[in-house]
């Protein structure tokens, strides 16, 4: 009998990690296409359904697994588009925010919060994608701030937040 491998070992030797986002997609194979060109996403599957709708795809963005789906709304399905936008943000880590923001938006994304250098210490942004997926988009600054300068700096924000 074969000993049964700990999760974390099988999710390692498939390159993929314990935790990873599904996004439901009205056009999940358009998705993917958008998500090549705006963020330079690897395709690693998509199996499609009878009616030619993706039941599940996978990409790998900066060395993490997401998987995707076109909308089943007849299996209780939804998607930022059926719900009227997102909660959720999912956050990209890159060396250039300015260079991937400008690349998404060339994709077709829209600006959401222009890319600014940030209280916290990233240069950060968020873009929405053709599909109502938030993404934000940051790049740290070097070297990174100490924990009492980027306290000082949220104080410094939320009183210039609440003046405004």
């Amino acid at each position: 009998m074969t000993e049964k491998k700990p999760v974390a070992e099988i999710a390692a030797e498939m390159g993929i990690g314990l935790v990873t986002p599904h996004l439901t997609c009205e056009g999940a194979a358009a998705a993917i296409d958008f998500y090549k060109a705006a963020f330079g996403a690897e395709e690693m599957m998509r199996l499609p359904g009878p009616d030619g709708r993706l039941l599940h795809a996978a990409i790998r963005l900066n060395g993490s697994m997401i998987m995707l789906n076109d909308l089943y709304q007849d299996m209780n399905g939804h998607s930022p588009k059926t719900l009227g936008g997102t909660p959720v943000t999912i956050h990209l880590m890159v060396d250039d925010a300015d260079a991937v923001a400008a690349r998404a938006v060339k994709a077709g994304a829209k600006i959401v919060m222009p890319v600014e250098n940030q209280f916290w210490g990233d240069r950060y942004g968020v873009v929405e994608d053709p599909f109502g997926h938030h993404w934000s988009i940051a790049a740290p600054v070097w070297p990174p701030k100490s924990p009492e300068e980027m306290e000082a700096a949220a104080k410094a924000a939320m009183a210039q937040m609440a003046q405004s």
